[in-house]
């Protein structure tokens, strides 16, 4: 069950790097002209509108993050979506390579603060009115709850990814069974099938959005 998450090459090739090479061939680039086709019109204004949405509440000293961001969030949802397609690698379901992106991404936000709002940073590992001999114990929480948090992004996007993979495997492995035996049965089980595969799919695209979420409120927070 688990060898679909497992990393393999095809003539010499690794499959992840493929996958990751993916994304960037689908999406048309604009051109230097006065009209777009409606293809680039549409993703124009999708890209537009999430931006408005994450940058809303960050001040426009952030708003230089909005193209870093915008890619990610592309990014990550469209190797989501393409790892629901049979017979395809998600290299999201790697803990390697979430962590990879959120790390980076986490200790930036953490090291802009730290360098524009020293102050700032730190007041937030104390809350205000804080009795004295609690100080000591909540700093190193608020402390541990910092380093969690890349951890977090990782994970949460590695674990729903896998365990929807799991489900579908599992289901669509139950409805081949139970074809030959129990066809009724089969039928009702393809049913949740495809019932899941389209749940599948909005969790492709809102863990994602969570994942850039949770990025610029760590940024909000610098």
């Amino acid at each position: 069950v688990f060898d679909q998450f497992s990393l393999t090459a095809f003539m010499g090739i690794p499959l992840i790097a493929l996958a990751l090479t993916l994304p960037w061939i689908l999406y048309p680039t604009p051109q230097n002209r006065c009209l777009n086709n409606r293809l680039l019109t549409l993703q124009a204004w999708f890209i537009r509108q999430l931006t408005h949405q994450l940058f809303l509440p960050i001040n426009p000293g952030g708003h230089k993050w909005a193209l870093l961001l915008a890619s990610v969030l592309i990014f990550l949802i469209t190797l989501n979506l393409l790892g629901i397609l049979p017979y395809t690698f998600t290299p999201t379901t790697q803990l390697s390579m979430n962590m990879g992106l959120a790390v980076p991404l986490w200790l930036a936000t953490v090291l802009i603060g730290a360098r524009h709002q020293p102050t700032h940073s730190l007041a937030h590992l104390l809350p205000v009115g804080t009795p004295t001999p609690l100080i000591p114990i909540l700093i190193m929480i608020e402390t541990i709850s910092q380093f969690i948090r890349p951890i977090a992004l990782g994970v949460r996007l590695t674990a729903n990814l896998t365990a929807g993979h799991l489900l579908i495997q599992l289901i669509s492995t139950a409805a081949f069974y139970l074809a030959f035996t129990m066809p009724t049965v089969s039928i009702l089980t393809m049913g949740l099938l495809l019932l899941l595969s389209i749940l599948e799919l909005a969790v492709a695209i809102i863990q994602a959005y969570v994942f850039v979420l949770l990025v610029s409120l760590y940024l909000q927070d610098s």
